[in-house]
């Protein structure tokens, strides 16, 4: 491509409303999840994506794409998790240096904890101020951004 591609006024001023935006609300919960005594947002990630993959369990790598976290990130958090007793990590049988994590009981308890703050936040913070039209299209926006694209 040998033309630059320039960005209009408009689009400029979306990204920067979406970057600010999403930043407030991260705080917002993570606010929220500190006064209520519970871990930060990134280990209710981990967590449910743990619960939702069930007894099975997840590899690391599948952790990271599901996540989105950067490998030493997801090895410094899923120690954590781990020392916390929130998760546990299983040899994999044809695989010697391979491990499967799987979310505990207490993990469970904890995902079950943050998701009331997390819910309640969601509701106030975006469900609150926005009809059901509105949530819907800037759902659909949203996803028309990712690649690839979602449609649902």
């Amino acid at each position: 491509m040998t033309e630059k591609a320039t960005p209009s006024p408009e689009a400029i001023k979306a990204w920067a409303r979406l970057m600010r935006v999403s930043r407030q609300l991260v705080e917002s919960v993570e606010d929220a999840l500190k006064e209520g005594g519970l871990p930060p947002l990134a280990w209710y990630d981990v967590l449910h994506e743990l619960a939702e993959a069930g007894e099975g369990g997840l590899r690391p790598f599948q952790l990271i794409e599901r996540t989105l976290f950067a490998q030493y990130n997801i090895s410094r958090l899923l120690a954590r998790l781990e020392a916390d007793g929130l998760v546990e990590k299983l040899p994999v049988t044809d695989d010697g240096r391979g491990q499967t994590i799987r979310i505990t009981a207490k993990g469970r308890e904890t995902r079950r904890r943050m998701w009331t703050v997390y819910g309640r936040s969601i509701a106030e913070l975006v469900g609150g101020k926005l009809s059901a039209d509105e949530l819907k299209m800037m759902s659909t926006l949203l996803g028309r951004l990712r690649d690839p694209p979602v449609l649902d």
